[in-house]
């Protein structure tokens, strides 16, 4: 999906057997905090700390009480090689930028999960040797940042070349296995009728190499879809995809599938407001899904001016909002209850008054409209254009 964001050997601190499943892996970084409960690696939205006008995690934190954030994201370098970077050109081994988020964010008793791959950009499983090469590159990044939780975008190109999805699932297993209990998520595209072509086959390798992860997640955006009923309906064909695939009952489906929604205006047009996301909610607490997230954090306030849906952005969402509306449906899905806040109103509208006309005799407390502003004369005047002036004859009433 759309998402406007727009190796060699084994890495240091890992040494690989030579069937690749298991390590002697580096302890976790210091200062790493004891790990939340999965609930709330399930329900951390995405937020892009180095793009799109980056909001403040901790301001978000203290208006809905949100613990953890699902940061974006990591690949290969731009020039090729298999080694983690932010974006494609910020490498992980120097990050001081994305580390001081986490520390900010962990300060607070909140905690991070780190997602690799994404839309577009090339992908660490396309430029890594093999699985435990990739997985390699992975476990810096968890080690780094002493994470419990880590999330796959498999997505467009990546999914579409077999090789990659192998290396990707791949590693996904090697770090499960070597990182016990580190909460691992799954996301790739959704449809009307589940997942594509694609997502099927990404599933079907999972399944050759038995790795089962806590979820796997659908997007059900940028496909045609319209509001949460066509939402629900493709979570519900997804949990069939689940059940053929694995050989899962009904409940053991919903127990590892997952949605990540786009909250406002997606990138072909469709429209998911709050309304949705509580449709979504209902849905996914009703069936015991694993995850309910969103893309993303930085798109989670309103566009200034109101935008009412006309355009895209990657640092709002197009429709009518208080800023970090839709970050409380994750909080709900964690199990907790936001903060209640009652936003202030906007002040009404003032009427502009009769527009200011060069002829006319205006006198003192005359009040007249001009570019916009209503103004009042302090005495008598003709032909003096309106403008602000601590000593000028017109004192200015403000926007009309």
């Amino acid at each position: 999906m759309k998402r406007l964001r727009a190796c060699l050997g084994a890495a240091t601190g890992v040494l690989l057997t030579a069937a690749g499943t298991t390590a002697l892996v580096a302890g976790h970084a210091s200062g790493a905090t004891t790990a939340l409960d999965n609930r709330w690696y399930a329900a951390a939205p995405y937020l892009m700390p180095l793009d799109n006008d980056p909001p403040d995690p901790a301001a978000i934190m203290d208006a809905t009480g949100l613990k953890a954030f699902q940061l974006a994201f990591v690949l290969a370098p731009n020039g090729g090689g298999c080694s983690p970077t932010w974006g494609g050109t910020a490498p992980v081994s120097s990050d001081t930028a994305v580390q001081s988020v986490i520390d900010t964010v962990r300060a607070k008793g909140g905690d991070v999960s780190i997602s690799v791959g994404g839309y577009g950009g090339t992908k660490l499983g396309q430029t890594c040797a093999d699985a435990a090469a990739t997985a390699a590159a992975y476990q810096q990044v968890i080690t780094k940042y002493g994470l419990h939780a880590i999330d796959f975008d498999l997505e467009e190109p990546e999914y579409e070349n077999t090789a990659a999805i192998r290396n990707e699932i791949g590693a996904a297993k090697i770090l499960q296995q070597n990182n016990p209990g580190l909460y691992v998520s799954v996301t790739t595209a959704g449809t009307a009728d589940g997942t594509g072509w694609f997502g099927k086959q990404m599933l079907l390798e999972a399944k050759s190499q038995g790795f089962t992860p806590n979820n796997f997640s659908i997007m059900p955006f940028d496909g045609g879809f319209n509001g949460a009923a066509s939402q629900t309906s493709a979570l519900t064909n997804f949990n069939a995809i689940l059940q053929s695939t694995f050989g899962w009952d009904q409940a053991t489906a919903y127990a590892h599938e997952g949605f990540s929604g786009m909250n406002g205006r997606s990138d072909s047009g469709e429209i998911f407001t709050q309304a949705d996301f509580q449709t979504v909610l209902d849905y996914a607490t009703a069936h015991n899904m694993d995850r309910f997230t969103f893309w993303s954090l930085n798109r989670d306030r309103q566009c200034s001016p109101v935008d009412n849906g006309g355009r895209t952005s990657g640092t709002c969402s197009s429709v009518a909002q208080n800023s970090w509306d839709f970050a409380k449906y994750s909080v709900r899905f964690a199990g907790t209850t936001p903060p209640s806040t009652t936003p202030t109103p906007p002040p009404p509208p003032t009427g502009c008054k009769t527009a200011w006309s060069s002829s006319a005799v205006y006198t003192a407390g005359d009040e007249v409209s001009y570019e916009q502003h209503n103004w009042k004369a302090r005495w008598w005047t003709q032909n003096e254009v309106p403008t602000a002036s601590d000593w000028g004859v017109w004192q200015d009433e403000g926007a009309c």
